[in-house]
């Protein structure tokens, strides 16, 4: 289920990005960004992704896990939930697996 909800929340996004006419930036940014975590996963760099959610899911009781994106020049995961309307992320580093940040 994660990651049907995540393909739709992309899909939608890009839905939006197309009507604005910046449709093009996002899927070859997220290309670069997924090829980007595969990399730096396969040389032992970053722990993988499902480690990450399965220390950060439990904290998440209550919200609906819609997915996640990885930022390579920060080497952050950028977790995202949606709980009661709002949609929370939680940053985890992508090294060590500890939240470094959370929105809400």
């Amino acid at each position: 289920m994660p990651r049907l909800m995540s393909m739709v929340v992309r899909f939608l996004v890009l839905g939006l990005l197309a009507v604005s006419g910046n449709a093009q930036a996002l899927p070859d940014q997220v290309l670069r960004d997924h090829q980007a975590a595969r990399t730096a996963r396969a040389e032992g760099r970053i722990l993988p992704m499902r480690e990450i959610e399965r220390r950060v899911l439990p904290q998440m009781r209550g919200a609906q896990y819609l997915g996640f994106d990885y930022d390579p020049d920060r080497g952050i995961y950028t977790l995202k939930f949606l709980r009661d309307g709002a949609v929370i992320w939680v940053d985890v580093d992508a090294r060590t697996g500890q939240v470094t940040g959370r929105s809400r």
